[in-house]
């Protein structure tokens, strides 16, 4: 009876996948929702957009999935440019931001004492306001619009990685190999490319894949009060902020569609980032 169970245990499980490769689907499917939504975002028409009178305010429909607005423009169409739109800047805002916890994180473990005090303490200056404050008042300071929301994003999600770097390097800098290194007389750029880079990347992407989501809300959030992108922008945010003077009217499909796509494309990219932390722990279980 025993070894029946065994051999049907096994033929169970070439049909249900493990914890693991149930992770790698969930993350490709994902994978290509966002770049669906990036391509048809950048592939759709201007006209797409255009005011037309004769169609304002319909609730949606067959022609129109998400509506329309008080020009008449499609919403659809609006949302996925302006989701597209939101991916690009956040992808500007993420690099950005992580190559200045990469460089500082670095910089901290391995320029001196004087160099870790000053940007550890920089570090948990950033850390001890709320991001979204810090970020209103660099956009507002750079005038807002593209600049301002892009040099405010990635000036403010940078400590948190920044910190798991520099903790990585310490660790790695007392390693015994890199002292090995030393010892042969390599230099501290040679030991920096070929040993510290290597181990930091699944931390760097990571960090990358998690920080994404983050971005991409308070880009929405700050173009939502105005000191974002250009109000002539399909930007989920300006979006969000002019169906606000509609909701009272009874136009509710101004603000769902666009408000539950942002929610859909955030949780797709903290899905990724999960499931890549998961999978590149090998203490977690297969099951």
């Amino acid at each position: 009876m025993i070894p029946s169970l065994k051999v049907r245990n096994k033929e169970e499980s070439r049909f249900f996948l493990n914890r693991r490769q149930r992770k790698f689907i969930t993350s490709i499917l994902s994978a290509i929702l966002l770049v669906t939504v990036v391509v048809v975002g950048v592939l759709l028409d201007e006209e797409r957009i255009a005011t037309n009178l004769i169609t304002r305010n319909l609730a949606p429909s067959l022609d129109h999935p998400f509506g329309t607005d008080w020009l008449g423009r499609d919403m659809f169409a609006r949302t996925i440019m302006g989701l597209s739109l939101s991916v690009g800047v956040g992808l500007i805002g993420a690099i950005g931001s992580t190559s200045i916890a990469l460089i500082l994180g670095m910089a901290a473990a391995t320029m001196g004492k004087v160099a870790d005090r000053l940007i550890s303490w920089l570090i948990d200056l950033f850390l001890s306001v709320p991001h979204l404050v810090t970020l209103i008042l660099i956009a507002f300071t750079f005038g807002g619009g593209f600049k301002g929301i892009v040099i405010g994003l990635m000036l403010t999600h940078w400590p948190s990685l920044a910190r798991v770097i520099r903790a990585e390097v310490m660790q790695i800098r007392s390693a015994e190999y890199v002292q090995i290194s030393r010892q042969m007389g390599k230099s501290k750029w040679w030991i920096a490319v070929h040993h510290i880079l290597p181990h930091l990347t699944p931390q760097i992407l990571i960090g990358f894949m998690l920080m994404f989501p983050h971005v991409i809300l308070h880009e929405s959030a700050v173009t939502f009060i105005g000191l974002g992108l250009s109000p002539h922008e399909p930007a989920i945010g300006i979006i969000l902020s002019e169906s606000m003077k509609y909701l009272s009217a009874g136009m509710w499909w101004l603000a769902f569609f666009p408000g539950l796509c942002l929610l859909l494309i955030v949780q797709a990219f903290d899905r990724i980032g999960e499931n890549f932390r998961l999978l590149m722990d090998p203490t977690k279980s297969n099951d």
